[in-house]
């Protein structure tokens, strides 16, 4: 079976409660919806007049026969179509806390597999989130809605169901912070804490502790993985895979032609082509996703399952967030190669719905992945120095930087952002401002001098350019502020003990990555990371 419903407690025991009236309840889940104009708190920010639908999932896909359960700003009111003040509503409290079920919403529970440290793991699944249902904005936007850490569902194996406050706030700030990097990504609509105490090994060391959970409401256009796919190949089922396939086209992908007799292949070269451009991107930031198992990405191309991710302080390519990545298999430098070996499975999944033809042919499109990638790695750190046009020379200007950088432990964001504010005179001189530590960093090779001048004959090769152009080009590439580890850390700590002000200014921050905020400096989310965020661990206990 594809799904499993959710069974929430209120459900089993009959009590069936939508969000709408006064005291936020409908008489039956059979009801008629009632109008907006019959709610008593106006506007489209109502509950009550709003609505979720599963049946474009329900319809055309198999739901278990096993019923029983063994075993949570700007995307409040421009995805989700509600004012900002229903967060303070016991109605919206109650439905992101997955206390009551809203109108129309079917909870329900995604099986899928995944290779997981290259090694295929077998079934998987949801374990912690539930699906609980589609909503189509005033855009005519198709969003999925989940709550994770909402409690066990039929694939929770040995787990709880629960997510635990550290990762929760990661995953709310950092899903955010992608997205107004410009980076495809989940998104994060709400964060609520859970009176549940959750007990984690979190460094799997034996010492087992009592953390807070919570709950987060994120969204995506859509959920599915390559792990979807997978799973169905491995267990045969190829019918299912086929709808699963067809349904994904159409709802996602409408330029592929669903009579079109190439339209697999059409699919898998698109989703190869779009996996390369999501990864130079995460480059292009120095994000590392730290688990970049099957099951974590998505057919979609957007990033998703945030989990021990990090941001690179200093530059290296062998970074590895996940201090449970023992083998560093998902360090920064490896996610190209690994993005190809996902891509790889995917084929395989893909293979028995191919003919001999389109086989090879996807062969061959799988095989370009690799001159894709660096193709768009390229443009894109040549539009974070400013590079206009072509020049044979790029790749080394670039190669050249990234290794000055490596060498002398230079700080990735912020030796990008420093060459966007600094002056081209300023740079010919070698008179690098106090204000520029990541620079004065760098300048501390002894080839420093050598690149600098490299770099500046080629900004002269900029037709119709300047150096002011260049540096208000370059600032709206290159983020001030990211989300670090140690700032992560500092709100996560604040919050456990019920102090969300450093989440919220994070929040806040993270909007505008590009533009220089006084609270942000004031908090020094652009000076030299502290001395103990080298000490930080993150895994994927959580």
């Amino acid at each position: 079976m594809w799904w499993r419903r959710w069974l929430p407690a209120c459900l089993a025991w009959g009590c069936v409660a939508a969000l709408c009236g006064s005291r936020g309840l409908c008489p039956a889940p059979n009801a008629s919806r009632p109008e907006p104009g019959q709610c008593p708190r106006r506007r489209a920010a109502e509950l009550c007049a709003w609505a979720l639908s599963s049946d474009s999932l329900l319809d055309p896909f198999p739901v278990d026969v096993i019923q029983e359960n063994y075993v949570r700003n700007d995307v409040l009111e421009n995805i989700l179509d509600l004012d900002v003040s229903v967060k303070g509503s016991s109605d919206f409290l109650e439905f992101v806390s997955g206390a009551k079920v809203i109108f129309g919403s079917v909870p329900l529970a995604h099986r899928y597999g995944g290779h997981q440290f290259g090694s295929w793991a077998g079934q998987l699944g949801d374990g912690r989130a539930h699906l609980i249902g589609v909503y189509t904005n005033r855009h005519g936007e198709r969003w999925e809605l989940q709550l994770k850490g909402s409690g066990k569902t039929p694939y929770s194996r040995n787990g709880d169901g629960r997510a635990v406050l550290r990762s929760s706030v990661r995953e709310f700030l950092c899903s955010e912070a992608m997205h107004y990097l410009g980076i495809p990504t989940s998104r994060a609509a709400s964060l609520i804490v859970s009176d549940d105490d959750v007990w984690r090994d979190q460094f799997y060391n034996g010492n087992i502790k009592k953390e807070r959970g919570a709950i987060v409401l994120r969204l995506a256009k859509s959920w599915f993985r390559i792990g979807s796919l997978e799973i169905l190949t491995h267990s045969g089922e190829l019918d299912l895979l086929r709808r699963l396939l067809d349904f994904i086209i159409q709802e996602h992908f409408p330029s592929i032609a669903m009579n079109d007799s190439n339209r697999y292949l059409e699919f898998f070269s698109t989703v190869v082509s779009e996996t390369a451009n999501l990864i130079a991107m995460w480059m292009s930031v120095g994000f590392a996703h730290g688990v970049c198992n099957t099951d974590n990405f998505s057919l979609l191309s957007i990033t998703i399952d945030y989990g021990p991710f990090g941001f690179m302080d200093s530059y290296d390519p062998n970074f590895v967030p996940n201090t449970s990545d023992d083998e560093r298999k998902y360090k920064i430098g490896n996610q190209a190669s690994v993005g190809l070996f996902n891509l790889s499975k995917l084929l395989q999944a893909l293979k028995p719905l191919l003919d001999p033809r389109q086989n090879q042919l996807a062969s061959q499109i799988l095989e370009g992945y690799g001159e894709y990638y660096y193709s768009r790695f390229t443009e894109l750190f040549k539009t974070k120095l400013g590079l206009l046009g072509e020049n044979e020379n790029d790749n080394f200007l670039i190669a050249f930087l990234l290794k000055i950088m490596e060498d002398t432990k230079a700080d990735f964001t912020m030796t990008f952002r420093e060459l966007s504010e600094i002056t081209a005179d300023q740079l010919k001189e070698l008179s690098i401002p106090e204000e520029f530590w990541a620079l004065q960093d760098l300048g501390k090779h002894k080839l420093f001098s050598e690149w600098v001048t490299m770099y500046l004959l080629r900004l002269n090769s900029n037709k119709g350019d300047s150096d002011t152009k260049r540096r208000t080009r370059m600032t709206t590439v290159n983020p001030r502020y990211i989300l670090r580890n140690w700032m992560a850390e500092s709100a996560v700590q604040k919050a456990n003990l019920n102090d969300f002000s450093e989440v919220q200014l994070l929040e806040q921050v993270l909007q505008h990555p590009f533009q220089r905020q006084e609270a942000a400096e004031r908090a020094g989310y652009s000076l030299h990371p502290p001395a103990w965020a080298k000490h930080l661990k993150v895994s994927c206990s959580s």
